[in-house]
């Protein structure tokens, strides 16, 4: 195994010492993996992904790596992935993630006519022996699904010696030492997509003991495309060369317009016909700290809506039975939907604990609330999916970087996203309850209108950069 080297060009003795105390807490790490799996937080079968040992064989060619922590953005990362499938059919996918969470809904949510899924009696070397000519008619693009490495450098160099990936593109955030140093130095080239930096990170990042490290990382990639101008200054102060920045847009607006795009699920037909004849607002990635806040906002809304039906689906769903013991210490009637229960008149809250299923309730409601918003320290969460689902967005004023997507929103319409806090939700929702249905839908195009806007021509600007600076040096 080959450390982080201590030259300049590989992070010099920062990165070398850095990669000394990786390598000295690897049992610890080792050991927290393991803690984690028995937890349910690591895939309980294929916990050995994260040391970096491979569950699948190398497929031949050339192999586009695409690294994304956790669900969102796992999800941004759809956009570019289908238009590999339609540039670089012949090219595999590799996409890893950090969490469960994310690896089971790309699962769910990556197009099935881009997956091949490899069968038991098929290795991926049978099935891409096909005959020339049913090459392109059988296969147009092998999506491997893995989850990443830890950041130490047995495990990084263990992944990357059994993927030898031709090029790595990293998504919004993940700048890991040894990933990104190590993934350097084999000559990989590398890019950083919807790359955000919030100002919380550029303050750690610039403290002493770690910019030296950061624009060690910073310095080894060919092309980092931020989400905003504020963004792009902090990655120059951290060590990005300016050449190197370009911007596209957000790839999650892409990604919301190609959802919302996709028919309902057959499965939620039974649902949509509740729904009906009730009056029903969505509080969407709800966190533990707004729970107290969405029981008392249904029991002020009630006074005035009394067939109110309040969805909601927390940002964690295991968080799901806690929050239905709740509501039912409060008189509620509640329906959980991982338990298979009816809506049925008198269900007061419907809880979404699943994951993979948020867009579809976005598609079946008119307002939604996208939480992780309304206490402070919270950080938000994406409203394009509401947006492009054609809901009235409402989110609270502790949205992070998120915050950014709000006022590109608003300048297309004023009238597509509201920030509330909790007195100003009960508001609106009462207001929009309660309002005639063309003040509903005059709310809702705007949304959606601001949306397909800021959506345009993303997926197109984002693979041209990448074909322009980091795929031109990989081969068909």
């Amino acid at each position: 195994m080959a450390a982080i080297a201590a030259d300049g060009g590989s992070g010099g003795w920062v990165g070398a010492l850095y990669s000394g105390v990786m390598t000295a807490i690897t049992p610890l790490l080792d050991l927290s993996v393991h803690c984690r799996r028995w937890q349910g937080r690591e895939h309980y079968c294929r916990w050995r992904e994260r040391m970096g040992y491979a569950s699948r064989e190398r497929p031949p060619g050339v192999v586009i790596w695409i690294h994304a922590v956790s669900v969102g953005e796992g999800i941004s990362a759809i956009p570019v992935i289908l238009r590999c499938r339609d540039a670089r059919p012949l090219n595999t996918i590799l996409m890893t993630t950090s969490t469960v969470g994310a690896h089971s809904v790309l699962e769910q949510r990556l197009p099935p006519e881009v997956i091949l899924q490899f069968r038991k009696d098929k290795s991926p070397l049978d099935i891409l022996h096909i005959g020339p000519t049913h090459l392109m008619e059988q296969i147009h693009l092998i999506i491997i699904l893995q989850f990443a490495p830890i950041d130490t450098p047995m495990a990084v160099q263990r992944f990357l010696l059994h993927w030898t990936p031709q090029a790595a593109i990293f998504m919004e955030s993940e700048l890991w030492p040894t990933l990104v140093l190590e993934t350097a130095q084999k000559g990989i080239p590398l890019a950083l997509l919807n790359a955000r930096m919030s100002l919380k990170s550029f303050e750690r990042w610039s403290a002493a003991p770690m910019q030296p490290l950061v624009a060690a990382m910073l310095s080894q990639f060919s092309l980092i495309a931020p989400l905003s101008t504020k963004e792009a200054i902090r990655y120059q102060i951290l060590g990005a060369a300016p050449s190197i920045i370009h911007f596209a847009g957000n790839l999650k607006y892409a990604c919301a317009v190609a959802d919302a795009q996709k028919e309902s699920s057959s499965g939620l037909a039974d649902i949509e016909a509740a729904l009906k004849d009730r009056k029903v607002w969505l509080a969407a990635s709800t966190h533990a700290e707004e729970e107290d806040a969405i029981i008392r906002i249904h029991k002020e809304l009630k006074n005035w809506v009394p067939r109110l039906l309040t969805i909601v689906a927390p940002r964690q769903p295991s968080r799901g039975h806690a929050i239905m013991t709740r509501f039912r210490q409060q008189g509620f009637g509640v329906a959980v939907r991982s338990e298979g229960h009816q809506i049925s008149s008198n269900i007061d809250v419907y809880m979404v604990d699943t994951l993979g299923e948020l867009n579809h309730f976005y598609a079946m409601v008119p307002i939604a609330f996208v939480g992780g918003s309304l206490v402070q320290g919270l950080a938000g969460h994406n409203l394009a999916e509401a947006a492009a689902a054609g809901c009235i967005v409402l989110t609270g004023y502790h949205i992070g970087h998120f915050q950014e997507m709000v006022e590109e929103m608003q300048k297309m319409s004023p009238l597509s996203v509201q920030q509330v806090d909790e007195e100003g939700l009960v508001d609106n929702l009462r207001k929009f309850l309660t309002a005639e249905d063309s003040y509903l839908d005059e709310r809702r195009a705007a949304a959606d209108g601001a949306l397909r806007a800021a959506a345009s021509g993303v997926s197109t600007r984002v693979w041209e950069l990448l074909e322009s600076c980091i795929l031109k040096k990989v081969l068909i």
